[in-house]
């Protein structure tokens, strides 16, 4: 049977690491009887409960001191590869603050199927409370209307065929566009599928916990 891998970096997310838990586990459940699923967690310098939710979660968990997601999300991937349990044949990472949708996993194990190297998807945000118009008039006009395949890179929709995470180098220590740098890198040596079906449902929230993240690109616009 195929194994899956889920990868989920985490920085003192308490607050919704539970809603994102609850929201693998459920696509995990759709996924059974056509793949294992084997969910990590990363702790990056947590100072917060994020360990008990993970735990109570009953998913994988790693400890990283590195306060740097493209450190932690490959610590999580080397984990999987690396260390005990079953290899999987593909891993896909989201972020704490993000749910993904019951069928998310089945899209990951059908691009897997179809021969792809990675799988590049969309996000939608859950709450734009705090936001002025502007920012969500260029998201309905710019991001919403980029047809398949579109251009967006999310490392709280992606994921990546065993053999090409290797031989790209994985993501490095790039403390942001650590998901941007690996799809480059796939797209120079490798079979991308874009697809903006089963997106992602982010978090919309104005503080930012990476310098040039998502949170941190809605500011941006706010500003201008």
């Amino acid at each position: 049977m195929t194994v899956l891998g889920v990868v989920v970096p985490v920085h003192d997310e308490e607050a919704l690491l539970g809603g994102c838990l609850e929201a693998l586990d459920r696509a995990a459940r759709w996924a059974r009887g056509g793949a294992a699923v084997r969910t990590l967690v990363v702790l990056d310098s947590c100072r917060d409960a994020s360990r008990e939710i993970a735990r109570e979660h009953g998913v994988e968990v790693v400890a990283v001191a590195a306060r740097n997601v493209g450190a932690a999300r490959d610590a999580g991937f080397r984990a999987l590869l690396d260390g005990p349990g079953a290899v999987p044949d593909w891993i896909a990472t989201t972020d704490a603050d993000s749910r993904v949708p019951p069928d998310w996993l089945l899209a990951q194990l059908a691009a897997y199927e179809k021969g792809a190297d990675a799988r590049v998807g969309a996000v939608y945000v859950d709450d734009w409370d705090g936001h002025g118009g502007s920012t969500r008039e260029w998201f309905r006009t710019v991001y919403d209307t980029a047809a398949d395949p579109h251009p967006h890179v999310h490392g709280a929709n992606l994921g990546v065929r065993r053999e090409a995470y290797e031989r790209c180098g994985g993501f490095g220590g790039l403390a942001v566009g650590e998901d941007v740098a690996l799809v480059a890198a796939l797209d120079a040596d490798g079979a991308v599928h874009r697809s903006r079906r089963s997106p992602v449902l982010t978090s919309g929230r104005r503080v930012a916990r990476a310098i040039g993240g998502f949170a941190a690109r809605l500011g941006e616009l706010e500003a201008g």
